[in-house]
């Protein structure tokens, strides 16, 4: 099969498309014939060798999410059959004509629903979900700042923070570019972070109270700016580092006791590994408003597998908005 391949640590260049086995699967795993792969940040990251979970030195196949075909099951799958529609979680990458899931990790594709869009959705979708029904457990009548508002994630959290009944939604985005796309999206109001004080602004937005939500997949400084915004009882979800260097951000306890704050961690990568029956609901709940018309996953670009490289390029340029897609 074709797949994707990254010999070592570096820019763009380094994803090469190679001819290599398909992958053999455990009892507990099912082999899809992959027919969409949704491009996440987190695959820069790792191309880069900043991303947890890749060994230091050793090649890999990049890529969290995709949806395909089954064609294979382990003797131990019990939910699956061959010739169902699925999108997935792979064991080890997603960019390649053939990928190994395990059973846990795989999810039913209803016929209704567009393979890409499937794709699109799983590690945006579980994500957003989670970061605010599970995490910041939102209360409708809050206010959420999303930053990053116009990407993949943040096009989502958007639309889930309207859904679940945010009564005030405020994007963040690093260009001018980006703002009427976070609005469409639905967000009230969008500031460009890189122009203004994005801290001052929620604060004006507010009369003076602060986000009681604040999702925050940039860290950094960024992180430690978020702060002077929080409300009392606010919650920040820190679950990205997408700064140049993925630099971390600070907080002092001072911060957080006295004013009831919260910063909570979460990382959809590590439930995968450790717990993935709690990304169950989060799959369900986005496939279901996939279903009903509440949510839209936007693509905006696709490229063929071979193309990678240009995919990732146009992520770090910061001038993507939506989803990325590579097609196999």
């Amino acid at each position: 099969m074709k797949a994707i391949l990254v010999n070592e640590p570096g820019p763009p260049e380094v994803l090469k498309l190679k001819e290599i086995d398909k992958p053999a699967i455990a009892p507990n795993q099912v082999l899809i014939r992959v027919q969409a792969i949704s491009v996440n940040f987190a695959d820069i990251k790792a191309r880069q060798g900043q991303y947890h979970g890749i060994e230091a030195g050793s090649a890999f196949i990049p890529g969290l999410d995709c949806s395909g075909e089954i064609i294979e099951i382990g003797e131990e799958v019990s939910r699956f059959q061959v010739g169902q529609r699925v999108m997935a979680f792979p064991k080890a990458g997603s960019y390649a004509e053939y990928a190994a899931a395990d059973e846990a990790l795989t999810f039913h594709v209803p016929d209704e629903l567009e393979m890409e869009t499937a794709a699109a959705s799983l590690t945006i979708g579980v994500t957003a979900y989670n970061v605010i029904k599970k995490m910041a457990r939102l209360v409708p009548g809050e206010t959420v700042v999303i930053h990053s508002a116009a990407g993949g994630i943040g096009s989502v959290a958007i639309q889930l923070a309207k859904v679940y009944g945010a009564a005030q939604i405020i994007g963040t985005v690093g260009s001018d570019e980006k703002i009427a796309a976070a609005k469409s999206f639905g967000a009230d109001h969008v500031i460009n972070y890189s122009t203004e004080d994005f801290a001052e602004r929620v604060n004006d937005l507010t009369d003076g109270k602060g986000a009681d939500v604040i999702l925050d997949t940039i860290a950094g400084s960024h992180f430690e700016k978020s702060m002077d915004c929080l409300a009392p009882f606010g919650r920040i979800i820190s679950f990205g580092h997408a700064n140049d260097g993925s630099a971390a951000g600070r907080i002092k306890t001072t911060d957080l006791h006295s004013s009831c704050r919260s910063v909570i961690g979460y990382s959809t990568g590590n439930y995968r590994k450790q717990r993935p029956e709690f990304l169950q609901e989060g799959a369900s709940a986005i496939m279901e408003l996939l279903l009903q018309g509440k949510l839209n996953i936007a693509i905006s670009k696709r490229h063929p597998l071979a193309e990678a490289a240009q995919a990732h390029a146009h992520i770090e340029s910061r001038k993507s908005i939506g989803k990325v897609m590579l097609l196999p």
